[in-house]
């Protein structure tokens, strides 16, 4: 059995996407956040939307029935439950991993199509490792000695507020004060 053209594209296309996602999922996104939760939705995501794509890449479709596969994806996402932005932001990255490696054909050369997949996986890989490390992270604590909370006694709700979460906050933000329950939310600026 001879393989056509078309189906050596298929699998070396098919190779390539998965390779750029196993990077993206398995070397950028576990490796932080260890979390399997996610690993099987993003690869099946990215596989599906390859496959997808590259058939019907091949077809003319008219516009309102690409728009009605766009709304079927959207009413499945609003009927799932919410998933975390980061992770939202991951499905995204595989869905158009997918699809550029799908849809890039031969009027795309490989060196733009090698060039955009290292782009995204290079910014990925940037900003969840160095610019994502140098944010602050918030937490919101609720706090019961309201007398703190008096600009003379800023310096003590800090050295306060310190002590008791055991971490170096680098500022603070007063937010809802309760007189009735002598509490005040207070939100805190750490480093990771």
């Amino acid at each position: 059995m001879q393989l056509s053209s078309e189906m050596i594209d298929l699998v070396l296309r098919f190779t390539f996407n998965a390779a750029i996602a196993y990077i993206i999922i398995k070397g950028i996104y576990y490796r932080d956040f260890k979390n399997n939760d996610f690993i099987f939705s993003y690869f099946m995501f990215n596989t599906l939307i390859f496959f997808f794509a590259y058939i019907l890449g091949g077809i003319d479709i008219n516009m309102g029935f690409a728009f009605g596969l766009f709304a079927v994806f959207a009413m499945l996402r609003y009927r799932t439950n919410p998933i975390p932005i980061k992770e939202m932001t991951y499905l995204f990255i595989v869905i158009t991993v997918g699809v550029i490696n799908a849809l890039s054909g031969n009027m795309i050369s490989l060196g733009a199509l090698l060039f955009t997949n290292f782009s995204i996986v290079l910014l990925t890989f940037i900003l969840e490792n160095y610019w994502q490390n140098n944010l602050l992270i918030n937490r919101t604590i609720d706090y019961e000695n309201i007398e703190n909370i008096k600009p003379e006694n800023h310096e003590k709700l800090l050295a306060d507020l310190e002590e008791r979460t055991g971490i170096d906050i680098i500022y603070y933000d007063i937010q809802n004060i309760n007189f009735l329950r002598d509490t005040v939310k207070v939100k805190i600026y750490t480093k990771k």
